[in-house]
């Protein structure tokens, strides 16, 4: 089973065509050159494929991969 990090790079880059290349846990969304728009948007695919909530206070352009990770996995595994 793929770890959050791996799902979270599948979802950036087939849903929105960012090169895996760029994909890594320090860089921030805007580095990626994507939005406060696009993070809604992520927030709702977020929702569909991992049936977690991102709300929009939580990430924001200068968030980073590891950033929207960390919360996922906070709402995946509460207990840890």
């Amino acid at each position: 089973m793929k770890n959050t990090y791996d799902r979270l790079t599948d979802i950036l880059v087939n849903q929105f065509e960012v090169r895996p290349e760029e994909v890594r846990p320090d860089i921030t969304f805007e580095e990626l050159e994507l939005d406060s728009l696009f993070l809604v948007e992520l927030g709702l695919v977020i929702k569909r494929d991992l049936d977690v909530e991102i709300g929009e206070d939580d990430a924001t352009p200068r968030s980073t991969v590891a950033d929207v990770v960390k919360l996922i996995d906070a709402q995946l595994n509460p207990a840890s």
